[in-house]
């Protein structure tokens, strides 16, 4: 019989807290009264912190445990301090929304705890079927959020389509394992390299299983042409679910993507490297391109989600450390720029106003100029503009790629950001240069405050000093690349 290994029990010891902290919130949520449950919420980020304490406590380890389905290294770490921060973030901008939604319940914060859980499983996979087992415990949560406002038409067709559509790009992925499996007679990462670098095969099943694996992680990470659901999904989902999702699983889908394409399958990186520059330009192009035309804000931000993942597929593209540490970066930076503009919608949802709109920032500058300037703050940085961090995450990726010799790619992304600076730039003239059609009564519970707070001092910091988190991406690469 096998073994025992404390280092199995070390190794998934974050998980099994947050875990434990979302059953907790459920047995909590049958003792507290209705009006209160807003100490779930506060309960679930404190758990969260000693979560991450407890990650932090395991830097520099290097365990591959349960006979090679689960690693915990430097890059898990990184990923798992980003999804800690994002869920933080989101409850915090999830208190007074929910409350005023009538959705206030445990069941809310323990599915975002869930989907976080099943997030820490797909950033620490070294087996293809314990990343599948994390994607699908992450994927059901966040379908059932996105369908939680059920007295909502638009959220529960929101959640029929992306389960649907989840379904689907699953059922792809699971195809384009089995096909590996069949070719190499194992889905563990480093066993799949291994038969590929010994040349044993060299059929078109392979390159089949590659194709398939784009499509199952396209879709995750809501990349061109992958993304058909994503608009109707982010304007239908409740907005601070719209925040959690926008950031969370896309990052959890490129933490996998990243991880099985540079571990598994480098054999043949000029295959998908053609591939994966192809989805990065298409993208790009489309996310930027549609993007203008949008009024609704929850669409323009989910056709700007679409443009930040060919971003961040520059660097995926540019492989090699530098390449994937471009990737790491952006995505940390891009948490805090998109749930800092998530949350400015959320608190002009007040009074019948949705502050979904377009036209409901008319003038926001004139009421309120503190809101006004930390919109101005996100957009700037979502374009790329110093000196904020979207500027440097745009930088360091664009770099990787001229280093690589991908210049052209390059050039494609600094000209897609120029046009990007359109639709944002379009909210900062609304803002400061149109009258306001009524009083603002903004939503701001201390929490949301808070998150805001947090979200700007990020964009600000990383886009002044980005040295240490630059180094906390290759340190965390080290011993995978």
């Amino acid at each position: 019989m096998p073994s025992f290994s404390m280092d199995n029990m070390v190794s998934i010891l974050p998980e099994m807290i947050v875990l434990s902290l979302a059953l907790a919130v459920l047995m909590f949520d049958l003792a507290l009264p209705k009006d209160e449950k807003r100490y779930l919420a506060y309960f679930s980020v404190a758990g969260l912190a000693i979560a991450g304490y407890q990650t932090m406590n395991l830097a520099g380890l290097q365990l591959d445990t349960f006979y090679g389905m689960f690693v915990l290294d430097g890059y898990a770490i990184f990923f798992k301090v980003l999804f800690y921060i994002a869920a933080a973030i989101a409850i915090l901008i999830s208190i007074g929304y929910v409350k005023g939604q009538e959705m206030d319940k445990g069941e809310y914060y323990a599915l975002i705890l869930f989907a976080t859980a099943g997030m820490m499983v797909m950033a620490s996979g070294a087996d293809l079927i314990s990343i599948y087992l994390g994607l699908e415990l992450m994927a059901l949560s966040v379908y059932i959020l996105a369908g939680f406002m059920r007295g909502s038409m638009k959220s529960n067709e929101a959640a029929l389509k992306y389960f649907l559509l989840g379904a689907f790009s699953s059922g792809i992925l699971l195809y384009g394992i089995a096909i590996i499996y069949g070719v190499t007679g194992t889905t563990n990462l480093a066993g799949i390299a291994a038969f590929i670098q010994s040349g044993q095969y060299s059929g078109p099943a392979l390159t089949l299983a590659m194709i398939l694996l784009v499509a199952g992680f396209g879709f995750k990470v809501a990349a061109v042409p992958f993304h058909m659901w994503v608009p109707d999904v982010y304007e239908g989902a409740p907005t601070s679910v719209t925040a959690f999702m926008s950031v969370g699983p896309k990052a959890a889908g490129f933490a996998a993507f990243l991880r099985v394409f540079t571990t598994a399958l480098p054999g043949i990186q000029p295959d998908w490297t053609v591939i994966i520059a192809s989805l990065a330009i298409m993208s790009m192009l489309i996310g930027n391109v549609v993007a203008i035309s949008q009024t609704n804000i929850k669409r323009m931000l989910a056709y700007s989600s679409i443009a930040h993942a060919g971003y961040a597929m520059v660097g995926f593209v540019s492989g090699g450390m530098q390449g994937v540490s471009s990737v790491m970066m952006y995505l940390f930076i891009y948490m805090f720029m998109n749930l800092g503009a998530f949350g400015m919608v959320v608190m002009l949802r007040k009074d019948g106003v949705a502050g979904e709109e377009l036209k409901d920032f008319a003038g926001l500058a004139k009421k309120n100029r503190t809101a006004a300037l930390l919109m101005m703050v996100f957009m700037f940085s979502l374009a790329g503009i110093p000196p904020t961090a979207g500027f440097m995450g745009k930088f360091y990726v664009f770099m990787a790629a001229i280093d690589a010799g991908f210049t052209w790619l390059a050039i494609i992304g600094v000209m897609m950001s120029a046009v990007s600076a359109y639709f944002y730039l379009r909210v900062i003239m609304y803002m400061y240069m149109k009258e306001p059609e009524g009083e603002f009564e903004l939503a701001a519970p201390l929490s949301l405050k808070l998150a805001m707070a947090v979200a700007v001092l990020g964009v600000l910091y990383i886009g002044m000093a980005p040295a240490g988190l630059i180094d906390f991406a290759r340190i965390s690469i080290a011993g995978m690349m």
